[in-house]
């Protein structure tokens, strides 16, 4: 069968491909392979976004933990990278986020951390999807008493809240922020923090019924936001996207600030204050030119890896970095999380505002970003790793490298998460790159449909 885990996990449009019956099978397959090595009764945290289908998944989920003889702690609707910290603080064995990040309400996903609050190598993956491939046959059925139990717990996002302010040191008096909460997990937490920390916040996309997830709002739809922050007057505008893993800025102009500018800034002030380690900023191939030009200036390495928060995360790992992210707002700072996490990355974003004194547009100015088309073809799932196969795709994107060497770049690759493959260009010319993003985004969707 074709590969379940991407990029972030296993995703799908809920009751469809992604159904109850699968998702008891991650939670079977996941808790034995995460736990088996333990000499104690496993447990695992389970948390969630606020889309309608998050229940009926995690429930299942669950059903499959216990059926394994493992237990869970069930800590509803939270942060995905919330998921992490919680895993870590309460020392279980590993933790699971239903979640489709920033896709349609439709759409959901199932992602783990281990017990450290990392994200699962392709060899862990590999051995769960082993056994959901035989129908988890082998997996142990224990009975009476050694049958796994939920617990609920209702103070998690709390802690998670008390752990953020805890991170960074902040004093918000008298700073108005607007923030875009997409509906989705920050709506409690992002908001209960800025509160807190003495913001005046306007929050927007607050109200989650479980079907107003992602849309037309948060990280992926900032319009409203960009036009709020300026009515309002406010310092500024932080958009969060339906898990709140990722972060993306509006400054007090309304011009929206994306993740490569939000690394440069807080990379540029960590290093100020000798707490950029190894001088380093992870980010990928997708990032903006205008990131590695910064680095040139600055004195910082850029290092650079392939599209992904888990590979980012990786190298980080590898090379004792502390900074790291996605031009889409996935930001890491792993001396206090080990995933992204949107609420941390507003924090720090802050810091700088507040010690600094300057304006997040003046901030903005470290690098210059070049011009840069992202437009998406929608092609099937099972023929997105496959579209340079096919010769038509293959010699109109030959043609378009030939046609940006030494004046630009061009980028093609499948989404992790999406049927998808994205074409991206950078050039001297907006409109130009747009039209040729344009026409071969259009091109591979009808060769390869």
């Amino acid at each position: 069968m074709a590969r379940l885990f991407g990029t972030d996990g296993v995703r799908g449009v809920a009751n469809k491909e992604l159904t109850p019956l699968l998702a008891m099978q991650l939670g079977a397959a996941g808790a034995y392979v995460l736990t088996k090595s333990t000499s104690h009764k496993p447990v695992i945290i389970v948390g969630c976004d606020t889309r309608i289908s998050g229940d009926m998944l995690a429930n299942a989920l669950m059903a499959g933990i216990c059926s394994v003889g493992a237990d869970a702690i069930y800590v509803g609707v939270v942060p995905t990278p919330a998921v992490a910290y919680l895993t870590r603080k309460y020392k279980v064995d590993a933790g699971v986020v239903i979640s489709a990040s920033h896709n349609p309400v439709e759409f959901n996903g199932i992602k783990f951390f281990s017990g450290e609050g990392y994200k699962l190598p392709d060899s862990v993956e590999d051995e769960i999807e082993e056994l959901i491939s035989n129908n988890c046959e082998s997996l142990p059925k224990p009975t009476g008493t050694e049958i796994g139990k939920i617990e609920y717990r209702n103070d998690a996002r709390d802690e998670y809240v008390e752990y953020a302010m805890n991170a960074v040191k902040l004093d918000l008096s008298g700073m108005k922020i607007v923030i875009d909460c997409a509906e989705g997990a920050s709506h409690y937490t992002s908001y209960e923090t800025l509160k807190k920390l003495g913001a005046d916040v306007v929050a927007i996309h607050n109200n989650p019924d479980g079907t107003n997830i992602n849309a037309n709002c948060g990280s992926t739809h900032m319009e409203e936001l960009m036009e709020r922050v300026v009515s309002e007057k406010a310092a500024l505008g932080l958009a969060f996207d339906g898990d709140a893993d990722r972060l993306l800025a509006v400054d007090e102009n309304g011009k929206k600030v994306n993740g490569d500018e939000i690394m440069a800034i807080i990379g540029n002030y960590m290093k100020s204050q000798g707490k950029l380690k190894k001088d380093t900023i992870v980010a990928t191939v997708m990032s903006n030119l205008g990131l590695f030009i910064m680095g040139d200036e600055k004195g910082i390495n850029i290092e650079k890896t392939k599209v992904g928060d888990r590979y980012v995360l990786e190298r980080m790992r590898e090379m004792g970095a502390n900074l790291g992210g996605e031009q889409s707002g996935h930001i890491i700072l792993l001396d206090e999380n080990t995933t992204g996490d949107g609420l941390l990355s507003a924090l720090h974003l802050l810091e700088v505002v507040k010690n600094t004194g300057k304006q997040l547009s003046e901030l903005a100015k470290v690098m210059k970003v070049l011009p840069q088309a992202l437009v998406n073809a929608k092609v099937p799932t099972e023929k997105k790793e496959s579209f340079m196969d096919y010769k038509e795709v293959a010699d109109a994107i030959g043609k378009l490298e030939k046609e940006f060497d030494g004046k630009g770049r061009v980028l093609i690759r499948p989404s992790g998460t999406e049927p998808l493959v994205r074409v991206m260009i950078e050039g001297e010319n907006q409109d130009e790159i747009n039209e040729k993003a344009k026409e071969l985004a259009e091109l591979i969707q009808n060769v390869v449909l």
